[in-house]
């Protein structure tokens, strides 16, 4: 059985506890920080609104329980994965576009650098670095939600777009090297130790002079 002495100890430790909780949820409670976001910021800035940060990770990075993201109009082409949450719903971490402002999330980069092949086809070559650890040109769709016609057939989570539209992946690379249906044009690439190499068919355009991701 627990003594006199132990007892009172558990119970000051108890008190100190409740007392650090109700402390820091106090903090939380008066803390609420603006981070603004511009794609015209800096990383290396505060989040000021006279000092925006360049990327909505780093706001992540930053934001507290009880604090706001503020994101203004442009594109923003990264990954986010905020370090943690909120603590309750009035201690919430709000991401938000800034009133009147739009605001696009991509995860998919620009591409520039295409050489003409032949036809309709161009080719670029890309270092596997620019995918980081992942790459999905070298990464298949599967599952047992996924049945792909015919059977063998494989698709990559890796795409190509023009301008906003979606070009289909090849099943072969001869499909792609020759005349293009303009109605669907198509992508094809092949990975080796160091670099990832894409053929896709552009219409009639430069894709150099487009927007091609």
């Amino acid at each position: 059985m627990p003594s006199k002495n132990m007892k009172k100890l558990l119970v000051a430790a108890f008190v100190l506890s409740s007392v650090a909780v109700s402390a820091q949820q106090k903090f939380y409670a008066l803390r609420h920080i603006i981070y603004h976001v511009s794609v015209n910021g800096d990383d290396h800035n505060n989040g000021s609104l006279s000092k925006p940060l360049r990327t909505i990770s780093a706001a992540a990075n930053l934001a507290m329980p009880g604090d706001t993201v503020l994101v203004y109009s442009g594109v923003y082409r990264e990954q986010i994965t905020p370090p943690r949450g909120g603590n309750s719903d009035c201690e919430r971490i709000v991401y938000e576009a800034a009133p009147g402002q739009k605001v696009v999330i991509k995860g998919s980069e620009i591409i520039k650098g295409w050489k003409k092949e032949g036809n309709d086809t161009w080719v670029v070559k890309i270092p596997n670095s620019f995918f980081g650890k992942f790459n999905p040109y070298n990464d298949l769709i599967h599952g047992d939600w996924f049945t792909p016609t015919p059977g063998d057939r494989k698709y990559h989570t890796g795409a190509v777009y023009l301008n906003g539209d979606w070009l289909m992946e090849a099943a072969k690379k001869k499909e792609v090297m020759g005349p293009a249906d303009k109605k669907d044009p198509l992508w094809w690439a092949a990975v080796d130790a160091d670099t990832t190499t894409i053929w896709a068919q552009f219409v009639n355009v430069d894709p150099n002079k487009e927007l091609v991701e």
